[in-house]
């Protein structure tokens, strides 16, 4: 085989991870991989390790044992507070904005991650920091745009909705330049139609900025209709991988959800 009929590098590999905490096993030797520009749901019960997995690729749990490559090199190797720059951004089930800012604010600072500001320029008002500022707010206005909030752009966050805190969220993690999304429960908390709303964002956004996305969601709906693939765990552990309809009509997956009786 040649070089140029080698398959392509996955964007993301996960090889055998395991985290322990004490006696619990968390994970438990979990394997996927994450194509460029597809969009993969992980799903589970309660408890399965979807979060803990999630925290590992942001970099809040270092695993026990196994490795995780992005872009063909460790991801390991980097602390949590370097992640945004490799090109990693996430959202969070609970919120994590700044609720006494503006939308605007609050997305422009997911884009000081790839700005590389400097304190004191910033702190005494430098030319530079203030061309630095000037442009990521004009950056920040890209994604306002995009995700249908600018009408709310100079509003505090903590006067808004909930689902169109969700957006601010969304436009902050685009404002990090990712190159694979990682997005916690996005559909938590929202009405029917707003899920709805949010799976054409989803498919919009993986198209528009070129990017991966990760997916863990309970609303089967959405990450069945929006995902190229789906792995499923269980107690930690990976119970199923494939198309979104060969999950659906996995024993195991069934037995997950339904019970094993089912």
């Amino acid at each position: 085989m040649t070089a140029a009929d080698a398959p392509p590098v996955p964007l993301l590999e996960v090889r055998d991870v395991v985290v322990r905490f004490g006696g619990i096993v968390a994970l438990d030797g979990v394997s996927f991989d994450i194509p460029r520009g597809a969009i993969v749901g992980l799903i589970g019960p309660n408890g399965a390790g979807k979060t803990t997995l999630f925290n590992c690729l942001s970099r809040l749990y270092t695993p026990s044992s196994g490795g995780i490559r992005f872009l063909g090199r460790s991801l390991l190797d980097d602390p949590a507070h370097r992640i945004a720059e490799q090109g990693v951004g996430r959202t969070f089930q609970n919120l994590a904005l700044f609720p006494n800012l503006t939308v605007i604010d609050n997305v422009c600072i997911g884009g000081h991650t790839q700005s590389g500001g400097n304190f004191w320029a910033d702190a005494l008002g430098l030319p530079s920091s203030r061309s630095k500022n000037a442009s990521s707010r004009y950056a920040a206005q890209r994604f306002i745009d995009d995700l249908g909030l600018a009408e709310v752009s100079h509003q505090r966050v903590a006067d808004l909705p909930f689902g169109t805190q969700k957006r601010v969220e969304l436009a902050r993690a685009l404002a990090t330049r990712p190159k694979l999304l990682l997005l916690d429960e996005p559909a938590c908390g929202l009405n029917h139609e707003e899920v709805e709303e949010l799976g054409t964002t989803i498919r919009r956004v993986r198209q528009t900025y070129e990017l991966s996305v990760l997916l863990v969601e309970h609303h089967m709906g959405l990450v069945m209709s929006v995902s190229d693939k789906v792995v499923a765990l269980n107690f930690g552990r990976k119970i199923a991988e494939g198309t979104p309809q060969q999950v659906q009509a996995h024993p195991d997956v069934i037995a997950a959800y339904l019970g094993a009786e089912a």
